[in-house]
Formats: structure tokens, sequence, C-alpha cells
């Protein structure tokens, strides 16, 4: 939960002093922020769950999140206008973004397999490969 709180505290202050940042970043790193705090927060929730399945599910909500930005529905149009709206919907699709919250993920995935003790990602990926290769 801490890691949580302080990924969104970190990401608001992005956003908030993002003129310290260099121009090509531009709004990038909140994103990636963003993922981060989606990873963590399923991290919360699902607690028994794999650090690699926290990435998948991460991945797919934030890509989801991003695919929502292509529709034009009045309620969501009107959500997005409000502060909290905006910051969790945005407005414009972006193929950039979902570069953001991969790069967001991965770094979840990372600090996770390297700081938290005992995570299963590595007999996951062990079984998921014995498994391709008995389809083979």
């Amino acid at each position: 939960m801490i890691a949580f709180l302080a990924t969104i505290a970190a990401g608001l202050a992005s956003r908030r002093f993002s003129q310290a940042l260099p121009a090509f970043l531009e709004k990038y790193p909140g994103d990636a922020l963003w993922a981060l705090m989606v990873f963590f927060g399923l991290g919360a929730v699902f607690r028994r769950a794999s650090s690699l399945r926290l990435g998948v599910g991460a991945l797919g909500f934030s890509f989801g999140i991003e695919a929502l930005k292509l529709c034009d529905v009045p309620w969501l149009v009107s959500v997005r206008h409000t502060t909290l709206g905006h910051l969790v919907f945005g407005h414009v699709f972006s193929w950039q973004n979902l570069v953001a919250y991969t790069i967001g993920v991965v770094l979840g995935v990372m600090v996770e397999v390297l700081v938290v003790p005992n995570q299963d990602l590595w007999r996951e990926l062990e079984a998921a490969r014995k498994s391709e290769t008995r389809i083979l």
C-alpha cells in the first residue's frame, strides 16, 4: 500500500513539475507511474498473484483505459472533463502512452522480483515454457 501511495504522489509530482524534466519526456513519466500504480494496486488486492500475472493484468487494464480514449460516449466525455476523470481516463489516445505503460509495469515487476522475497515469477515462466514445448 505504501508503494501504491508513493507512486501516486510521484505521478502527481511528475505532472506538477514537468518543466524540470527534459522536453522529450513531456508527460510520459506520469504515464509510466500511472501504470506502475495500477500494478501496485493490483498487488494489494490480489496478494497471492505472481508478479507476472500482476504485470499482465496491469498492462491489460492500462491498455484498456487507453483504448477507451477512442470512445466518444457522452457520459465518458463528461467524466474526462473532471480532474479525477482526466487523471484516470485522459483525453487523447497515443501509442506512446502504451510504451510508457509498458515501461512502468516492467519496472514494477523488476522491483517486486528483486525486492520482495519468494516471488514465483521464474517458476511461472518455466511452467509456461514447459507447456509451450508440450504443444510443439
